[in-house]
């Protein structure tokens, strides 16, 4: 058991009152997490599925190494470890491709 640096991605950032990083006691990761999403009112429900695992657009690293190949939410956490959590990024479009800034809302 251990107190864990997690690391807020942007987009999750509103629900931890705009705080980068959280430390948060626990002796597993999906400790952890729930957590996170005790402490932050709608944190949970964007990190981990109805059925309480980490959902397939979500990708969550202890140190450099994706809990999906560690012991997923059952990896044990040390004191002093950081928990990345970093959503799917994917997609593009033409627009951005050739060089074109479509800005927040597109064009």
């Amino acid at each position: 058991m251990g107190i864990v640096t997690v690391r807020i991605p942007t987009p999750l950032r509103g629900l931890t009152g705009g705080q980068a990083e959280v430390e948060v006691d626990g002796a597993t990761v999906g400790d952890v997490l729930k957590t996170l999403g005790a402490r932050y009112e709608g944190f949970g429900e964007r990190v981990l599925d109805a059925g309480g695992g980490v959902r397939p657009f979500v990708n969550v690293y202890l140190g450099d190494q994706n809990i999906r190949q560690l012991e997923g939410l059952d990896t044990p956490v040390q004191d002093g470890q950081a928990l990345h959590i970093v959503p799917a990024v994917a997609g593009g479009s033409q627009g951005a491709a050739s060089g074109v800034d479509l800005g927040v809302g597109g064009r």
